[in-house]
């Protein structure tokens, strides 16, 4: 599962997830992506198992980027514990996802878009927060315009 090596700081605050994604909302390594639709905190087992799932259904073909990385840690207090006595130890990781964030992207020339709408389906069951399969828009050829110097009479 994924987390951080190290941090500087062992135990945060919850936070407030308002807004929209402004980083990581485009696609940038593969063909198709899988886009948040509304905010949530994602596990590193909720991440683990997608990937899981879309690497099994691609039978290890093509490639699957994971965008996001849970670098927040959750503490929990003990069951049954008193009030008082401090914060709790961290138990797991999240990321933090807001609407637009892309999370998994997939590519590679094996890699059809009916198989990757299928993978990122499989993905979607395992994961909090509603999300879109998207697809990258191809880039228009630019064509280029020559001008001709127009002769002028005078």
């Amino acid at each position: 599962m994924l987390s951080p090596r190290r941090v500087k700081y062992r135990k945060q605050q919850r936070g407030r997830m308002r807004g929209v994604a402004t980083r990581g909302n485009t696609i940038a390594f593969g063909s198709f992506a899988l886009q948040a639709q509304e905010c949530g905190w994602v596990t590193a087992r909720q991440i683990e198992a997608s990937r899981r799932a879309m690497s099994r259904l691609t039978k290890r073909g093509g490639q699957i980027w994971i965008r996001i990385f849970p670098d927040k840690p959750v503490t929990m207090r003990a069951a049954e514990t008193r009030m008082g006595s401090g914060k709790g130890n961290p138990e797991f990781w999240v990321a933090v996802v807001k609407p637009g964030r892309i999370l998994f992207e997939m590519g590679g020339p094996e890699i059809t878009e009916a198989l990757a709408k299928q993978a990122m389906r499989l993905a979607q069951y395992k994961l909090p927060v509603k999300t879109k399969f998207i697809v990258k828009e191809e880039e228009e050829a630019v064509v280029e315009v020559t001008a001709q110097p127009i002769a002028v009479e005078s």
